[in-house]
């Protein structure tokens, strides 16, 4: 028997003396539970993604000697597997090396260099081509790294040298439904094979992505004997028992729960990576804004956000009720900010350039404006980042005003639809009820002129959010979405929208990325565009 140890643990990018660490902590409690191999993420030593970063020679050069101290410090006789950026015969690659008493026991170099989606690593690396094989306690094991698993020839290669055991080093995204994808393509490479794999990912948020760790093992016959927690950082055991894995087990969370747990770590590593002393809401007593403050709560505790209410002339008394209960309920600092003397001021001071011409969207986005300005100078004094509120469906449509309540350090909800806001927020509501139902309940409006709703402007959700995700998302042409039963003009409609808003979305903060294709990294249209899809 043979004891495995995965460290399933958060690495901040850059931070090579705080993960090499990180990581020697974890390699003694490796030590001490018994274990003879410790298993680390993919570029765990810099964290991932490194981006530009692995254009630098200096911070290859900086990995080495990071790497180089972090051998002499491994327990005696535990061997590490430590992911890497790596300079080599001055090629530039994603790497890994086994270390044991000081020594290297073999370096693996990843050969397929994922560039799509939310990668780009044929940018930064170097494709390897080599497998690497090493033993411990009479046992072969061989590595491969991330993406090499969804090609048939890496984990083949390394069976021909010899490798009786797989180790594959991850840094895996999050989006729904990607824990069954990844069961599935592991599946497909042990049944090629006909060797057992352990598969480690990484955990913790990292700008966009996050990385949701779900770290498991498979048997020779393709069963999942091991599955490690969600979304959560520690060291997990695996036994070999004549090439047999057996560990614990820890069932996968559903979509509302992983999508929550993926916003509270997306916003709790943003702010606590980059040093903010909190965040900072505009809470108008309307949902996105309520689902906003609840992750924020979760994620930092109260005593670290503050929610501010600006009504204005249009703001309904029972927003005003429903927002300080909620504050309450969450035990949040709270304040009300009323934005009705500045907007008279605006108003006031542009009459004169303004005489002759109805009132329109102007009038609304200055108050959305003015709210922005008014979080921004809290933001300034007090050190906390502001923490936009608006949806998928909203940067999706151009529903949102630019330097107003798109104003802001970090976009929540920039990946969740305006249905999906309504299920996580039932969702959060379950473990404890903290957003009054009123608020789940009553049409969303932006309060920006007299009696407003959203459905004024925008198509109703549960339509709109299932052509945006056709569009956007699967890439289906809008004949092909007609094709499918939805109103032809709708569609033309929404995706007018959705093309015309591009300027808007490029200047909108990063946000949290939980499906296929969110707004950031991996969807990138240009803003200067003339071409209109076919609807024929």
């Amino acid at each position: 028997m043979i004891r495995i140890a995965l460290a399933q643990f958060n690495p901040v990018v850059g931070d090579l003396a705080g993960n090499a660490a990180r990581i020697a902590d974890l390699a003694d409690q490796a030590a001490v539970a018994g274990a003879a191999l410790l298993l680390t993420p993919e570029l765990a030593l810099c964290g991932y993604p490194p981006e530009d970063l692995a254009l630098r020679d200096d911070f290859y050069a900086e990995n080495a000697r990071v790497l180089a101290g972090l051998a002499r410090h491994l327990p005696q006789g535990l061997a590490v597997v430590v992911g890497h950026p790596l300079m080599a015969d001055g090629r530039r690659y994603n790497a890994a090396t086994v270390l044991r008493d000081g020594q290297t026991l073999g370096v693996y170099r990843k050969q397929q260099l994922p560039n799509y989606s939310v990668f780009d690593e044929v940018r930064t690396f170097s494709p390897g081509s080599a497998p690497c094989v090493f033993e411990v306690d009479g046992i072969r094991f061989g590595i491969n790294i991330c993406e090499d698993i969804w090609f048939p020839e890496p984990m083949a290669q390394a069976k021909a040298a010899g490798a009786e055991v797989m180790l594959v080093l991850n840094a895996s995204p999050f989006h729904v439904g990607k824990q069954t994808e990844r069961h599935a393509v592991a599946h497909a490479r042990v049944f090629e094979n006909g060797l057992p794999l352990i598969y480690l990912n990484m955990v913790g948020g990292q700008d966009e992505l996050i990385f949701d760790g779900g770290s498991f093992a498979v048997d020779a016959q393709g069963k999942i004997a091991a599955q490690c927690p969600a979304f959560e950082e520690g060291l997990h055991l695996v036994e070999l028992n004549d090439g047999v894995p057996k560990g614990e087990w820890h069932d996968w969370p559903g979509i509302e729960a992983s999508v929550y747990q993926a916003l509270v770590v997306g916003v709790r590593d943003y702010i606590g990576k980059n040093g903010f002393a909190g965040a900072l809401v505009g809470l108008s007593g309307g949902i996105d804004s309520a689902l906003t403050v609840a992750v924020a709560a979760d994620a930092l505790g109260p005593e670290r956000v503050h929610a501010v209410m600006m009504p204005s002339r249009y703001t309904a008394d029972i927003s005003l009720q429903d927002a300080e209960q909620l504050a309450k309920n969450l035990g949040i600092h709270y304040s009300v900010q009323p934005i009705k003397p500045m907007f008279d001021a605006f108003l006031a001071e542009l009459a004169g350039e303004f005489a002759g011409r109805a009132a329109d969207t102007t009038e609304e986005n200055i108050q959305a404006r003015i709210r922005g300005v008014l979080l921004m100078a809290l933001s300034n004094k007090f050190g906390k980042l502001v923490l936009t509120t608006g949806n998928k469906s909203e940067m999706a449509t151009g529903y949102a005003t630019l330097y107003g309540d798109m104003a802001g350090g970090y976009a929540v909800l920039k990946d969740i639809s305006k249905t999906l806001v309504w299920a996580l927020s039932r969702y959060r509501n379950s473990l404890s009820p903290v957003i009054p139902e009123r608020i789940i309940t009553r049409p969303p409006s932006a309060e920006l002129k007299p009696d407003q709703v959203d459905q004024d402007s925008l198509p109703p959700y549960d339509i709109l959010d299932a052509i945006m995700e056709r569009y956007v998302e699967l890439d289906r042409s809008p004949a092909e979405i007609v094709a499918e039963g939805f109103d032809e003009a709708t569609v033309r409609k929404v995706v007018r929208l959705i093309d015309f808003s591009e300027y808007k979305r490029r200047q909108a903060p990063p946000g949290i990325r939980v499906t296929r294709r969110g707004f950031g990294r991996d969807r990138r249209y240009p803003i200067t565009n003339k071409y209109r899809a076919p609807f024929r």
